[in-house]
């Protein structure tokens, strides 16, 4: 048998190679709590809003820039400043965890499942530095299988179960080949739902869509620049619909049981 290595006293290579187990842990756990507060932090007290003291070094995430593709400039995280944010909403009484109700449009004003994140104003690209999403129509090789149902022409019913508009495009993704948007012409506005809330019937020439009721689908937010759709633009679009499922109406706000 050979006996354990001495180094200094009764410190041998068992316990050399365990500490530094436990001081590489150690400093593994402390990057990682910094890496994740690089945004929304410092927290607010969920009484008072106050601003909670930011934690010593556990806080303290060192600034780090990306050099973004096809010269799309640089973007620094964690980013400077706090901008206080007023929603139209109000506690329904005053106690740590206690739930927000809407006291104007959630849809619009971003309240719950309609929240959105403040995304970069430009566009998804793929690999090649072409806009990511588009109309079906400026999508080179893209087309609707003859076998699936093409809802373009086709009407479109919102949750309520009226007419919302008519199917005018298609807005797909180059990279993955799927339909992202359904453009819905309201007659007084042409608005993009999500796909994957939409669905489609072939027989009665309808696409349901039935996360906001019809009249909704007018206030919808639109693409500021025709034929592409922002980052951000996408968020609002998403938010706005999904918060539907909440606030569309108030048979949706209530438990079910």
């Amino acid at each position: 048998m050979i006996d354990d290595v001495k180094i200094v006293g009764t410190l041998d290579v068992t316990e050399l190679v365990f500490l530094a187990f436990v001081l590489f842990f150690l400093a593994l756990v402390m990057y990682l709590r910094r890496e994740d507060r690089r945004e929304g932090y410092p927290l607010e007290d969920e009484v008072t809003g106050r601003i909670d003291t930011p934690g010593g070094v556990l806080s303290a995430a060192a600034p780090k820039s990306f050099h973004m593709p096809f010269d799309r400039g640089t973007v620094t995280t964690p980013t400077k400043g706090r901008e206080p944010v007023d929603i139209a909403a109000a506690r329904t009484f005053r106690s740590p965890g206690a739930p927000y109700y809407p006291t104007g449009n959630p849809l619009v004003d971003g309240i719950g499942p309609a929240a959105w994140a403040n995304r970069a104003k430009h566009t998804d690209l793929d690999g090649e530095g072409r806009n990511r999403i588009v109309p079906i129509g400026t999508a080179e090789h893209i087309s609707v299988d003859t076998r699936d149902p093409d809802p373009r022409g086709m009407t479109a019913i919102g949750a309520d179960g009226a007419v919302a508009g008519t199917i005018t495009d298609i807005w797909v993704d180059r990279a993955e080949h799927v339909i992202r948007y359904l453009e819905v012409d309201t007659g007084t506005t042409k608005v993009l739902a999500p796909m994957g809330m939409a669905k489609v019937h072939r027989k009665k020439g309808q696409v349901v869509i039935d996360a906001i009721n019809a009249a909704d689908f007018a206030a919808a937010p639109v693409p500021g620049t025709a034929g592409q759709i922002t980052l951000y633009e996408e968020e609002r679009v998403m938010a706005y619909f999904g918060g539907g499922y909440l606030y569309a109406n108030k048979a949706r706000q209530e438990p079910l049981i």
